[in-house]
């Protein structure tokens, strides 16, 4: 019958600087099915490193190793992954048990990477610890367990998918007397019952209750002598696999344990999350804040009226000479009145002066308008009158004044109209209030006053031209259109186009889009906190991955694809990302609330695709820099894992 192992021609080498340490010397060895081999000899001998051979947790630098006939050595991780995971079982010296996991856990995990379904390996496992006399500790973590229970534990754990080839390491280096005879007597059951046994060992005691005893020294066997015969050779008896389920439940242990590592470690998992908790409530708030700020200006906007059209002096807003061209007229807004589309037209002179009252002296705004500016610009008469043509004529001397300035002009609660007032060396009476229903654009003084256009021109400022003429447009008439015709008329007055128009659109307008380049410039900020979290995440995941390497060890050991582990850490990765993403949308929707709270007149307000893109970002950021440490840790070596402290 051809052997179950067989190599031929085994050597291993080791690079130390400039040298090479050969620690196995072209080694042959056959083991056949249902034997129990004790590979004894001193510290150095080799023997360690032929077991880890044997049980593929190493690669021979040279030579041939054929596992049931198959060629090791043409083999990847993956399918060597799986030949440890259908054929071998390991017992480590120490045990090698992960400390988040009690004994039924820790007996399952290689059932989870066979894909055997969840109740079958539950009911398998508390059979395997309750045979080995673990009954009353199946919940137990490995610290709550002693010694020999946790080795007892790391022998049902090999014997969980079948263990048709049990490798030992020292199995009983780390146990007391009774304790290790106990085990040596379960591992002769073991091979009565047809396991194929391979024990390493220094204890020429533990050694001769093998049937077979190979004795190395200096990386060569020099002995090799067989006791009595090999036992029947064992028909595995093993957990089915369930290949629609095995993939969930592979997920599902990942999940379970990247939540437990985060909660080993919460003060590491939270500085982690940081980053990624500031960028998605600034990426948030800061939409949100662009939103809330948009739609109160629009919303102020509107109440100006939207069929309104300003014209000014210059090419545009940007014009720098703007404020030297002069080319608008009182004539130009008399003929704009005569137009059919013209349903109040006012002319606008802007100045600014002192206003005195008694002792009380307020810096004012001051504004000459016609008789339909208040019309036009959609103001409410509080009190009193506003201009009639009468005082457009007469340069009247009369004034209105904004509610809000009121009180600046007369703190003692008088009634402003019928005052008499001195605006600048010019005395007027003030003969209304009024009241905006829309907003103002630019800075605002303390007091806002107007007065009849002409009065401006003669008396105030002395200038012969007009800064605005506003238009309100008839109800009939498209806005377009007014637009159109308003530029053909005093293009033709003009002789040119020095002057341009705005209206509430375009307003709107150009508010939107500097909103949203803003929005957009301070999300860019907010995005590179967001990367500065990501390369935190992967700092911290790398550092993960080193602190568990001897876990990632074991998890290899025990079959566990290359594809498990990057699962494993990508999803502690993504946890990382998208818990901090959620805690930061909740931040952010706090800070709504307390400006909310500070202010009643504004709001931030939350667009659910900010909310949606804010998680996804968290998402995407989890799977990019998760990748990396996730891939580092299932390309370890599954030997150097298990050894490192």
């Amino acid at each position: 019958m051809e052997p179950l192992i067989s190599i031929r021609g085994i050597r291993r080498e080791f690079a130390a600087g400039d040298q090479t340490i050969t620690v196995l010397k072209d080694i042959d060895l056959d083991i056949r099915a249902g034997e129990m081999v004790a590979i004894i000899g001193q510290s150095g001998s080799g023997k360690s490193t032929l077991m880890n051979i044997l049980g593929f947790l190493d690669r021979a630098s040279a030579g041939s190793y054929r596992f049931a006939g198959r060629e090791i050595s043409e083999l990847g991780p993956d399918d060597l992954a799986e030949l440890r995971r259908e054929h071998f079982g390991f017992i480590f010296q120490r045990y090698q048990l992960l400390p988040d996991l009690d004994a039924v856990s820790n007996v399952e995990v290689p059932a989870i990477y066979k894909g055997v379904a969840r109740a079958e390996r539950r009911t398998r496992a508390e059979a395997l610890l309750t045979r080995l006399g673990l009954g009353e500790r199946l919940d137990h973590r490995p610290g709550a367990l002693s010694g020999g229970q946790q080795q007892r534990v790391s022998v049902a754990r090999a014997l969980m998918n079948g263990g048709e080839v049990i490798l030992a390491d020292e199995p009983t280096g780390a146990l007391d007397s009774g304790s290790g005879a106990e085990l040596m007597k379960l591992l002769q059951e073991l091979h009565a019952e047809g396991h194929t046994i391979v024990i390493v060992t220094h204890d020429p005691g533990v050694a001769a209750m093998a049937e077979r005893i190979v004795e190395m020294r200096d990386g060569e066997v020099v002995s090799d002598t067989r006791a009595s015969q090999a036992a029947p050779p064992l028909r595995p008896d093993r957990p089915q696999k369930k290949v629609l389920a095995a993939g969930l439940d592979r997920f599902r242990e990942a999940l379970v344990m990247a939540v437990r590592s985060m909660a080993a470690h919460r003060m590491r998992s939270f500085l982690t999350m940081l980053g990624i908790i500031i960028g998605i409530a600034s990426v948030v708030s800061v939409v949100a804040l662009g939103t809330g700020t948009q739609e109160q200006v629009l919303k102020n906007i509107s109440g100006m009226g939207s069929n309104t059209i300003d014209i000014r002096n210059g090419s545009g807003f940007g014009d720098r000479s703007a404020n030297r061209v002069r080319a608008l007229t009182a004539e130009d807004a008399v003929a704009l009145s005569q137009q059919p589309y013209a349903f109040g037209v006012s002319p606008e002179v802007s100045a600014s002066a002192t206003v005195r009252r008694g002792n009380v002296e307020v810096s004012a705004s001051i504004t000459g308008v016609g008789v339909d500016y208040f019309q036009a610009k959609s103001f409410k008469t509080i009190e009193g009158v506003t201009f009639s043509d009468d005082g457009i004529r007469d340069h009247a001397q009369e004034a209105v004044i904004e509610k809000e300035g009121v009180e600046a002009l007369f703190p003692d609660g008088t009634d402003p109209v019928g005052q008499v007032v001195m605006m600048g060396r010019v005395p007027v009476r003030i003969v209304g209030v009024v009241e905006a229903s829309g907003v103002s654009f630019g800075p605002r003084s303390a007091l806002t006053m107007f007065i009849p256009f002409t009065t401006a021109m003669a008396r105030v400022s002395g200038q012969d031209y007009v800064n605005t003429i506003s238009v309100r447009v008839a109800d009939d008439f498209e806005m377009a259109t007014a637009e159109a015709l308003i530029t053909k008329l005093l293009t033709t007055r003009h002789g040119k186009q020095d002057f341009f128009l705005t209206n509430t659109d375009t307003i709107r307008e150009t508010i939107t889009a500097t909103t949203r380049t803003l929005t957009l410039l301070i999300s860019g900020i907010a995005v590179i906190s967001l990367l500065v979290g990501g390369v935190g995440v992967m700092n911290i995941m790398l550092v993960s991955v080193t602190e568990r390497t001897k876990e990632i060890g074991v998890r290899i050991a025990v079959g566990a694809r290359q594809g498990d582990i990057i699962t494993q850490f990508l999803i502690e990765a993504v946890l990382v990302c998208l818990i901090g993403g959620v805690l930061g949308i909740l931040l952010a929707l706090g800070m709504g609330q307390a400006i909310r709270a500070i202010s009643a007149d504004f709001a931030l307000v939350y667009s659910s695709a900010s909310i949606v893109a804010a998680v996804a970002s968290s998402t995407i950021i989890g799977i990019t820099f998760g990748f990396l440490p996730a891939r580092a840790a299932s390309r370890l070596d599954p030997v150097e894992a298990l050894t490192r402290e």
